[in-house]
């Protein structure tokens, strides 16, 4: 009797049911973003990026990266060149090359991300071979941290941070700079010169080898850079502050063995 009367109800409103049940299932997104995933020299941005299934490139696992998660390097590889516009960590892997490739003008890697967004390059190999535009390419965001990255042959800068007028944090840790144009280029668009500097930056533990024009820049009143247990050497210029820019010493730097080492602007106390 009981199941008499519920399809005497679900008969007139089958039609009501099934809407909802197909708009329940439409409300499911097909395949929601990982916090962790993994890329692969074998791998498919086919795959759902996980560890068994990995990604082939950085810009096929960044679309399936939740903001603020973390794409690993399982092996060596060239994984392509991305932009990246959300808080998010690539991490290449210690002991092997997870490398980017960047010819004829392109950027190997550029940070477009938006004002509470933190990115992070780990362990990461980037080549110009020459004609590549800029290493890695640092235009918002609120933090960008370098730790053991290594860039070289770059028609620009192996590393340019060109920012505007919010104040931006970038950390640059145990990476080599070597055979571009400009080994770093630190420039801000704000006008307004007083610490912190909307394009502020540390150096540490660092190298800027053999550039064309110069080791270390930094251009404008709002582009503060402070150096501390690195290494210039070998560049047409080793150090050059321009247009009211700060470049500080914190101790325990070299530069010696360029065209002109140039100079800092001061030295300050180590943090």
């Amino acid at each position: 009797m009981a199941v008499h009367r519920l399809s005497q109800f679900l008969r007139p409103h089958a039609g009501a049911v099934l809407s909802a049940l197909l708009c329940a299932f439409a409300a499911v997104p097909a395949h929601a973003q990982a916090t962790r995933t993994w890329v692969s020299g074998v791998g498919d941005d086919a795959n759902p990026c996980s560890r068994t299934a990995p990604c082939k490139t950085w810009a096929g696992a960044i679309t399936k990266t939740a903001a603020g998660g973390e794409i690993s390097a399982l092996d060596p590889g060239a994984f392509g060149a991305v932009t990246i516009t959300k808080a998010i960590t690539l991490d290449g892997g210690a002991g092997q090359v997870a490398s980017v490739l960047a010819s004829g003008g392109s950027d190997g890697i550029r940070v477009v991300a938006g004002a509470s967004d933190d990115v992070i390059l780990r362990n990461v190999t980037l080549n110009g071979v020459g004609t590549g535009g800029n290493g890695v390419l640092f235009s918002s965001g609120r933090t960008l941290r370098l730790q053991n990255v290594k860039i070289e042959r770059f028609a620009q800068a192996c590393i340019a941070i060109n920012t505007g007028a919010a104040v931006n944090a970038v950390q640059i840790l145990d990476t080599t700079a070597s055979n571009c144009a400009n080994g770093l280029s630190v420039a801000s668009s704000a006008t307004t010169a007083a610490p912190p500097w909307a394009a502020s930056v540390s150096v540490d533990r660092s190298r800027f080898l053999f550039n064309g024009t110069t080791g270390i820049l930094a251009s404008g009143q709002n582009a503060g850079v402070q150096v501390s247990g690195s290494t210039v050497f070998g560049n047409a210029l080793g150090l050059s502050a321009v247009n009211q820019a700060s470049l500080r010493s914190s101790g325990n730097n070299q530069t010696l063995g360029n065209t002109v080492n140039g100079s800092f602007t001061a030295t300050a106390a180590s943090n």
